[in-house]
């Protein structure tokens, strides 16, 4: 079965370790009738994906890449497919994919089984994994600012930040004070040994977790909350991508807002 028509796949060539690389995903996508674009360096994929009548859209990319297009997916209520090429790929593993084969993700394109998950949001800002404000998103901020230096020198660096940052962020959640060096916003639970994230059963639960460690409680469950600080702006990392929030920050959470194509093995 062919894919249909208005089907169009993002390729980001700079993510992932180079096996298969961009040019041969390119060519296996093609093989298998799905049209391509590949991003060009400071291209944006949300404009593309908008550029586009497609109404099965993917992402061939880390994590950090595939919320945009998966917005413009769902503001056109079509479906998104989410091709793992990238270094972790957490949300791939999360929705059952094999991390290590972004060639077999491309049978979602034709004949997937359609899932319904949930998005999260800060703001209007378009979550799928994670959003987190502190200590974390400081590293992530500093790695991506050093990240043309060596590759070692900027690791070193980043995490001798993790571990001497030690001061609380000074904020509230739902206006009752909260000392945590790190606050982390979940789209559905995480299991969770922190600073360290495991998988997540679900993508469909309606809910966010919001982790601080060392704080009482260290974990809330709900469908909003409302993290204030002294500070205007907060730096977060979105999906793992560096950003800066304007505080307040509401974060809430649709429930199965997004359709995601899956291959048939991995429908479950």
């Amino acid at each position: 079965m062919w894919p249909p028509l208005s089907s169009l796949l993002l390729i980001n060539p700079r993510s992932g370790t180079g096996s298969p690389t961009a040019d041969e995903l390119v060519a296996e996508a093609r093989a298998a009738g799905v049209q391509t674009h590949v991003l060009q360096e400071n291209e944006d994929p949300a404009e593309v994906a908008r550029a586009s009548a497609a109404e099965v859209l993917g992402m061939a990319g880390g994590d950090g890449s595939l919320g945009p297009v998966a917005q413009v997916a769902l503001e056109r209520d079509g479906a998104f497919v989410c091709i793992p090429f990238g270094t972790r790929n957490h949300f791939a593993r999360d929705l059952g994919l094999d991390r290590d084969d972004p060639v077999g993700a491309l049978r979602a394109f034709a004949g997937g089984t359609e899932r319904r998950i949930d998005v999260g949001r800060a703001d209007e800002r378009l979550f799928l994994n994670n959003v987190s404000l502190g200590v974390y998103a400081r590293l992530v901020h500093r790695r991506e600012a050093h990240r043309r230096r060596r590759e070692a020198f900027a690791r070193l660096r980043a995490w001798a930040i993790l571990l001497t940052h030690r001061q609380p962020l000074g904020i509230t959640i739902d206006g009752d004070p909260v000392e945590s060096r790190l606050v982390l916003v979940a789209n559905n639970a995480y299991a969770v040994e922190l600073p360290s994230l495991g998988e997540r059963e679900r993508l469909d639960e309606g809910k966010l977790h919001l982790y601080t460690p060392g704080a009482d409680p260290a974990e809330r469950v709900g469908g909003r909350f409302v993290v204030a600080a002294q500070a205007r702006r907060l730096e977060a990392a979105i999906d793992g991508e560096p950003d800066i929030l304007e505080t307040p920050v509401e974060f809430s959470v649709e429930p199965s807002a997004l359709r995601v194509l899956v291959p048939p093995a991995e429908s479950g």
